[in-house]
């Protein structure tokens, strides 16, 4: 990561009373939303993707398309704003990444998406909150 993010903890009591249930289940406990369930996947507009659990800006909406997937997809990420770590849950092994604020998982990345990077960051949209452009950016939770 090129930036230093203060990181929290907080015990997962804290979590559950903050996040919905499908968003806690996502977020701390690595599970995976439906595909094409977000209504993150339509959204168009200018802004910024926030991690639904810390507010750390994590994607610009310039950096979204449409995968196919059924889920929010991106090509880069804001730079020092995710972490990743090996996942072999599905027995080959897969690069989760998640918010390098809070730990909370995002999603996984692949090497199948667009140009400039080639990267496709497939996230769960109940582990994201959408601020469009011109609105003010939430505090970070502490």
């Amino acid at each position: 990561m090129s930036e230093d993010v203060e990181k929290i903890e907080k015990p997962d009591a804290e979590w559950r009373e903050l996040l919905s249930p499908e968003s806690h289940a996502v977020l701390r406990k690595e599970a995976t939303e439906p595909p094409g369930s977000s209504e993150l996947n339509q959204e168009k507009r200018e802004g910024t993707f926030i991690c639904a659990a810390c507010n750390l800006p994590l994607f610009e909406s310039s950096a979204k398309y449409e995968s196919g997937t059924g889920w929010p997809s991106f090509f880069d990420a804001i730079s020092g704003r995710v972490g990743t770590k090996t996942d072999f849950k599905l027995i080959l092994p897969r690069t989760e990444y998640h918010c390098a604020r809070c730990g909370g998982h995002q999603g996984h990345v692949f090497k199948d998406g667009p140009q400039p990077t080639g990267q496709r960051y497939c996230n769960n949209g109940v582990a994201l909150r959408f601020v469009p452009a011109g609105e003010e950016l939430p505090p970070l939770r502490s």
